[in-house]
């Protein structure tokens, strides 16, 4: 047993705590009585070496190893409360399900030999909260539902480490921060369609989602670091992998190289045409093309050739058709002394060959008892979804098939829409002292009942609530849960989403008497009759501005006003992106609208000045106020302004690739040609 060790250690250190002091106290007395006098001190000087003091100097000592070691035992004490704090915090306690299935079940076991077992009568259900349909309790999500585990995060077309996870995160990142600078303002009409943006990919927002629910990080990732648990798996003489989790294993080495690469452009990957069409099927060459970081051969001597060159790769991967002896032996030793890898899908007759399972995890047949960290897999739609994030953009522009995200439009009060029965309970219209509801989802999404922010238990219920809000026309089941809970089994969602609602609606309903939320053929919307929405008073003030021909500055400002925050400020859900770049669009129109039909070029600098603090990384405002700035005369701030842009580009990791060639091939570029990085604008002495 443990314990009785445990005990002798915690003797021993109150030992060595109280027992020196005491020695120390019992034989000399108190370390300090009272401050020298000045005739000591003078003794002291003419005399420094007496016995006295340098046993005075030895008790110091004493006392200062005793508060050393009681330091150290203290600083291990708290170390040792805290994590078990933390362990306690995460001690998975019952549900309140699993908790009656357990009484039941203790009363069944001391109950059945002396009580009779006796069946009362069934009671009928309770009225909905929600005025809809009994609903099922929430359910704690089987293994199989989660998409977090210990190390990674799951999808439904595979697995990533938690490091490639963070870095596929960071490029969908990088991804919107250039869409936000290569955006060109538009002309903003009252009766102009609203901006749309493409969304990404659904396996992104699975990685997104999955993020957001596993634990923080120790640290973030750098640009290569999740290459190195490859790097360190695969021997350096090169691997042939066989099994079924040859090729998805193979698409997560080639999304991991490619990742390694991505922030500088650096190419860190080759692969062989026939590889790559084993990968990603015969149309990927053209994704292919769009990576900086991968190099696409003909066969294993143009990797040769490659390697030979000032930049080798990182990694080599060829497909079984690629294998000649030769190619291969001479390969594998470019590649081992550059510090890279040579990987071969299928079976390497003079390498070695391990077994891949599709879990991720390798078997080397020569250790079978050595554990080896599990891989990246992918199947081939994930594999393309995520490289498709990191790929340059096409220089076309999106196929009118593209799946877009609409801005919503303004919302004023109107009918409200009929609802399903409430099961006898009287709709409750609010007292006089309670005010209407307000929804605020620009910053922290709050709902303000009465003057006071509403509590709201349960984190899907705050994110349904702005879900609502950005989308006025209602949403239905499937598309709730496809956003809040993206990548999960839709089985296992229904009885969580139901229940959230019920929360949610029933915690509006006691604070304010109205049903904010209605329900009619399994589709949700926000009811604007009962409930007044930020965001939908933005819009129509965006509206308003459009048609504003002479008192701009009074237009403007009122937008201004109506914007405090981005929408969901610090929120990172999936589905967010698209609609907060819309709505950040249609500001900046407005703004560049607004500045454009501005005859005093001072007026139109103030309101550029806005538009750059709404969007910091948009070239096309920089350039437009770098020009008012020359315009005016004031080269000094223009050219200041010009340098503040650069370096936030630079610190957000996008200055590594030049705007007008990168603007011309954008998703979101406009037709006409994009204009330079404010360089037409900038005096010599700028750069």
């Amino acid at each position: 047993m443990r314990w009785p060790r445990q005990l002798m250690s915690l003797l021993v250190v109150l030992a060595l705590l109280a027992g020196p002091p005491a020695v120390l106290l019992f034989l000399i007395g108190p370390p300090v009585n009272g401050w020298p006098t000045t005739k000591q001190i003078q003794a002291w000087v003419q005399q420094p070496l007496t016995e006295e003091t340098l046993t005075a100097a030895l008790t110091i000592g004493a006392w200062l190893l005793w508060l050393l070691l009681a330091y150290t035992v203290t600083v291990r004490a708290v170390t040792r409360l805290q994590a078990t704090a933390a362990w306690l915090r995460h001690v998975p306690l019952p549900t309140p399900l699993q908790a009656t299935a357990s009484g039941m079940a203790g009363a069944a076991v001391f109950g059945i030999s002396t009580h009779p077992v006796t069946t009362a009568a069934p009671q009928p259900p309770p009225s909905s909260a929600a005025g809809t349909p009994e609903q099922p309790a929430e359910t704690n999500p089987t293994p199989d539902d989660t998409a977090v585990s210990d190390d990674g995060i799951l999808l439904p077309g595979g697995w990533l480490p938690r490091d490639t996870a963070e870095s596929v995160a960071a490029a969908a990142a990088l991804l919107w921060l250039r869409r936000r600078r290569d955006y060109r303002p538009r002309a903003l009409t009252p009766n102009a369609p609203d901006a749309h943006t493409a969304g990404l990919p659904p396996a992104v927002a699975s990685v997104q989602a999955g993020l957001a629910d596993a634990p923080a990080a120790s640290h973030a990732p750098g640009p290569s670091d999740s290459f190195t648990a490859p790097g360190g798996v695969i021997p350096a003489g090169g691997l042939g992998l066989t099994g079924p989790g040859a090729l998805p294993i193979g698409r997560g080495l080639l999304l991991t190289a490619v990742l390694a690469g991505h922030r500088h452009f650096t190419p860190t990957l080759a692969v062989t045409r026939a590889a790559l069409t084993d990968l990603l099927g015969p149309d990927a060459e053209p994704l292919g093309r769009r990576l900086p970081q991968l190099t696409i051969v003909e066969n294993p001597a143009g990797a040769i050739r490659l390697i030979e060159g000032a930049d080798p790769p990182r990694m080599v991967i060829l497909a079984e058709a690629d294998r000649d002896a030769d190619d291969l032996t001479r390969l594998a030793g470019l590649t081992a002394a550059n510090g890279g890898r040579l990987v071969v899908l299928g079976g390497w007759p003079t390498g070695q060959t391990w077994h891949a399972a599709p879990t991720g995890h390798l078997h080397d047949p020569t250790h079978p008892d050595n554990p080896a960290p599990r891989l990246c897999v992918l199947d081939q739609v994930t594999a393309v979804d995520l490289l498709a994030v990191i790929a340059h953009p096409e220089p076309t522009t999106p196929s009118p098939a593209t799946p877009r995200t609409p801005l919503p439009s303004a919302v004023t009060p109107g009918p409200r829409l009929q609802r399903q029965s409430t099961r006898g309970v009287p709709h409750q219209r609010p007292t006089a002292s309670i005010q209407r509801p307000h929804l605020r989802v620009l910053g922290e999404p709050t709902l303000i009942i009465g003057g006071e922010p509403l509590t709201i238990r349960r984190s899907a219920a705050v994110q349904v609530l702005a879900f609502l809000a950005a989308h006025p026309n209602g949403a239905d089941t499937r598309e709730l849960t496809a956003a809040i809970w993206p990548g999960l089994p839709r089985h296992s969602l229904t009885g969580r989403l139901y229940t959230t609602l019920s929360d949610l609606r029933g915690a509006i309903r006691t604070a304010s008497g109205l049903h904010v939320i209605d329900h009619t053929d399994d589709r949700y919307r926000l009811n604007p009759a009962d409930v007044d929405v930020d965001l939908w008073h933005l819009h129509a003030v965006i509206q308003q501005a459009a048609t504003t021909i002479t008192d701009t500055t009074t237009a403007w400002q009122a937008v201004r006003d109506a914007y405090p925050a981005d929408l969901a400020a610090g929120r990172t859900w999936p589905w967010l992106d698209p609609i907060r770049e819309a709505t950040r669009r249609r500001l900046i129109d407005a703004c560049a609208a607004l500045a454009d039909s501005e005859n005093d070029p001072r007026r139109a600098l103030v309101l550029l000045q806005d538009g750059v603090d709404i969007d910091p990384y948009n070239a096309d405002l920089h350039a437009r106020l770098v020009t008012t700035l020359t315009a005016l005369g004031d080269h000094e701030a223009a050219d200041q302004q010009h340098n503040r842009y650069l370096r936030t580009l630079a610190q957000a990791g996008i200055e590594d690739e030049p705007l007008g060639h990168h603007a011309t091939r954008s998703t979101t570029a406009q037709p006409e040609p994009a204009p330079p990085l404010l360089g037409a604008t900038q005096h010599p002495t700028s750069r």
